[in-house]
């Protein structure tokens, strides 16, 4: 990731307001961009958009991807030369609950944004972020390749495969990579996989289950201790996303796809060891036990190859799994002993970058 490219770049960034916008927003502060956030509201209490200040030092707008005359005239008024997509109803629970507002606000909020792009005149690289799950469950244990169906078993999941297809139709119709010279806009889509670090509070996730549970020295609930997911720290597929807008930008008729930014094959562990791991850095007496009520259908195995990024972006993964948990506990105890979260949240990405030379 080149620093200098983001100097005084105009850059949109929906839900900047959520647990993965907010890193991003800071990481692109500290960057020198000139960062538009627009969300719809700050999803949790507490939130780390607000206790890491992040609206200082960025324009932050209200407003809905499901409203397309808030968000056209947004992108009208502010003018972005990029543009990441990430607002979405993202909780898989909440998806058996609110199919109507998963599909609407997955795929309509790209429809939206995308076509106000398109009028707009001003965006030369587009990143829809979706995520592992858009793809069709085939119970095998290869990691999916970017060429892999689409599909997803639940509304999130389905809903973010058909956030895909209309990425894909937009790209192959209105920013066709062969006639990039003409319309000069890059579109590409970005699959990571289960996301952590410091400050996410989002509902029915496996970290912040644990930690609201350590801090409150409550008993922990843990769903299908036996899944495997790819953990990866919530720097690692950011870094990506960047490196990716710079080579939409200079490249973009070669890097308008999908791409996958998995973490390494030793990064997949169970739930359970993600417990255990988290209890013991902690150093307290925590207990937890199996949530044995009726829960819906998850995955029990995911895996993404990200063979594409590594060998054409130059991506890897900076940070094992056991280097990530131990970053989240350290946010954690800063967090507990009430200090300087938009501190702390700076010297980590710091610290990243360092990593990541």
């Amino acid at each position: 990731m080149n620093k200098e490219f983001w100097n005084n770049k105009i850059v949109l960034l929906t839900d900047h307001t959520g647990f993965k916008g907010s890193w991003l927003s800071l990481w692109l502060q500290k960057l020198n961009a000139n960062v538009i956030g627009f969300s719809k509201s700050v999803p949790t209490n507490p939130s780390l958009f607000e206790l890491a200040n992040i609206k200082t030092g960025m324009t932050s707008v209200i407003g809905n991807v499901c409203d397309y005359d808030k968000l056209y005239d947004t992108i009208k008024k502010y003018k972005p030369e990029i543009v990441i997509h990430m607002a979405a109803q993202a909780i898989l629970r909440e998806s058996y609950d609110n199919p109507i507002e998963t599909y609407t606000t997955n795929v309509m909020g790209t429809v939206n944004l995308l076509e106000s792009i398109k009028k707009a005149n001003s965006v030369k690289a587009i990143l829809n972020v979706t995520t592992d799950k858009c793809y069709e469950p085939d119970n095998s244990l290869k990691g999916h390749l970017e060429t892999d169906r689409l599909g997803g078993y639940d509304p999130y999941s389905n809903s973010k495969a058909c956030s895909e297809l209309v990425t894909s139709s937009f790209r192959n119709f209105f920013f066709n990579p062969k006639e990039h010279q003409k319309h000069g806009i890059s579109l590409a889509s970005c699959r990571a996989g289960n996301v952590i670090g410091g400050g996410d509070w989002s509902k029915d996730r496996l970290i912040p289950d644990i930690m609201i549970g350590i801090l409150n020295n409550k008993i922990i609930k843990i769903r299908n201790p036996d899944s495997t997911r790819p953990w990866q720290h919530v720097l690692d597929p950011l870094n990506g996303y960047l490196i990716l807008a710079e080579k939409l930008w200079s490249s973009g008729a070669e890097f308008s796809e999908g791409w996958n930014f998995g973490p390494l094959e030793n990064n997949e562990k169970s739930v359970k060891w993600i417990v255990d791991k988290l209890t013991e850095q902690w150093s307290k007496d925590i207990k937890w036990n199996i949530d044995n009520s009726v829960n819906p259908h998850e995955e029990n195995y995911l895996r993404l190859n990200s063979i594409k990024a590594n060998s054409r972006l130059g991506w890897t993964p900076k940070l094992n799994l056991e280097q990530g948990l131990e970053w989240i506990t350290k946010w954690y105890k800063q967090y507990e002993q009430n200090n300087n979260m938009r501190e702390i949240t700076e010297q980590q990405i710091e610290k990243f970058q360092k990593l990541s030379g």
